[in-house]
């Protein structure tokens, strides 16, 4: 990507033989490679970028970001091309603040949060609360770059010239504030360490992504690389011990030297004391430094409540006055694809999406949203191809036990036999009905409502889009469970 112009010691980056080239921009995919570019051939899972060096030689790169394989896989090519050559141990890290100076600018405010769950729902509110009080802000992650400025995004935390290349846009666009989603994957490959962050947020830490880390241990790694190694040491964490892991994390920002708000039910600096739920939402009673507050949260789901806490920490460990957060809070609304009323049927049964796809993430769901439920709670579950195994059959058990009614489907396949994997989630969820159609599983769940009952489709939230084979073809769950309401009570879809 191009910004102008920058010499590569600007980077901060020190080439062999001391060459400094001019640097016209940067690109970590070879076909991007321009004349004067710097190409960052990075170790990969299956391939090390080393081996496209030669590509990028082609293409006229003036310098190349590597470790000491991908220089030794090209080293023919860069000693004819005389480009100059930058050997890292960590070439992900180097590229990560390189990018950031390249494009110079970010948010002057910028918080992350990690977690197995709840990231999308802690940034978004977080977004909303600083809006809320009049501030320019926008939210990255999941859902893409949302707020006062708005852009797609491929990944829920992208590579770093794609990163700062949008928060220099951001920036330039007057936004002052910044609340970014920290995925494990974007921790473990650095994608992040550009990021000048005032705080950073915990959510949970449960079983996820293990066909990426090879244990759990590596998987939490990654999460508490935020607060060993992104958030600097006069940033704030803010952190729920309500997650058994959570007192792991207050030690890690404590050892870094960093203020810390603890989030949870009990014994925390932002501590909820208690919730009253109805159909439509839920009113909380929670203490912040000795003094107690009441809230109104049109949001359905217990977990919610923790999630803005959350947020709200956040926002009060960015500068914000508590006092005006707390005053805010019943202005929050549902994120797109996050416990979100996608239909109701006439008899006044609901339909909502929900974007679990971890078994304790179905879990957390299905029990949050039982005290809203008068009537029965059917789920719709199903589980993602080419990802970890492991999980499928916790994904029918956490619905098995925690729903009334359990319909069993497709989530996204990816290149792997659907059946099998729907066989697999029947093992935790027995007395299932499968029905590998998503569309008709949705249609025969809304069907079997009746009055007072709920149904949650989980899996799949805010996208919009089935991954089949290698294709993507359009499905969106909220619009399939109107389409269903429409087709069974007269509508029109």
């Amino acid at each position: 990507m191009t910004a102008g112009k920058k010499q590569l010691s600007e980077l901060g980056l020190a080439a062999a033989g001391g060459a400094n080239p001019d640097i016209l921009g940067l690109a970590v995919d070879s076909r991007e490679v321009r004349e004067g570019f710097l190409f960052a051939a990075l170790p990969g899972t299956r391939v090390h970028g080393g081996e496209f060096i030669q590509y990028a030689l082609r293409q006229g790169a003036a310098a190349v970001l590597t470790d000491a394989e991908g220089a030794r896989i090209a080293a023919d090519e860069l000693a004819e091309s005389g480009a100059a050559l930058v050997v890292t141990e960590d070439p992900r890290m180097a590229l990560a603040y390189g990018a950031a100076l390249w494009f110079g600018a970010q948010p002057g405010v910028m918080a992350a949060v990690t977690g197995t769950n709840g990231k999308t729902s802690v940034a978004t509110f977080l977004r909303m609360i600083w809006q809320e009080l009049g501030l320019e802000a926008i939210n990255l992650g999941t859902t893409g770059v949302e707020g006062d400025f708005t852009a797609p995004l491929n990944h829920t935390t992208p590579e770093p010239i794609t990163l700062h290349r949008t928060l220099s846009a951001a920036a330039e666009a007057d936004i002052a504030f910044g609340a970014m989603e920290a995925s494990s994957h974007g921790l473990a490959q650095r994608r992040l360490d550009g990021v000048h962050l005032k705080a950073a947020g915990f959510t949970n830490f449960t079983q996820d992504h293990l066909d990426y880390h090879a244990t759990f241990e590596e998987y939490f790694d990654a999460k508490a690389g935020l607060f060993d190694r992104v958030l600097a040491d006069d940033g704030t964490a803010v952190i729920n011990i309500d997650d058994p892991r959570g007192p792991d994390m207050v030690l890690i920002a404590k050892d870094r030297g960093q203020d810390i708000i603890t989030v949870g039910r009990e014994g925390a600096d932002l501590e909820l004391l208690g919730q009253r739920f109805d159909a439509t939402g839920q009113d909380i009673r929670f203490a912040f430094r000795g003094k107690t507050y009441m809230a109104r949260l049109n949001l359905l789901g217990g977990f919610q409540a923790e999630n803005v806490l959350l947020a709200a920490g956040l926002a009060i460990a960015c500068g914000a006055e508590p006092e005006r957060v707390f005053e805010v809070l019943g202005s929050l609304k549902t994120v797109r694809g996050r416990m979100q009323l996608a239909a109701t049927r006439e008899n006044g049964a609901a339909i909502f999406v929900d974007y679990a796809h971890t078994p304790d993430a179905v879990k957390t769901a299905l029990q949050a949203m039982r005290p809203h439920v008068m009537g029965r709670l059917i789920a719709i579950v199903g589980a993602g191809g080419d990802r970890d195994a492991g999980k499928r059959i916790l994904m029918g058990q956490a619905a098995a036990e925690n729903a009334d009614i359990v319909f069993v489907t497709d989530d996204n396949p990816r290149t792997e036999d659907p059946a099998s994997i729907r066989a697999a989630v029947m093992e935790g969820a027995p007395e299932a009905t499968e029905v590998g159609d998503r569309a008709e599983a949705i249609l025969r769940a809304v069907d079997a409502l009746q009055a007072g009952d709920t149904l949650l489709i989980a899996g799949k939230g805010h996208e919009s889009g089935q991954i089949i084979g290698s294709d993507v073809l359009p499905f969106d769950d909220a619009e399939q469970a109107s389409v269903a309401v429409a087709a069974l009570d007269g509508g029109i879809a």
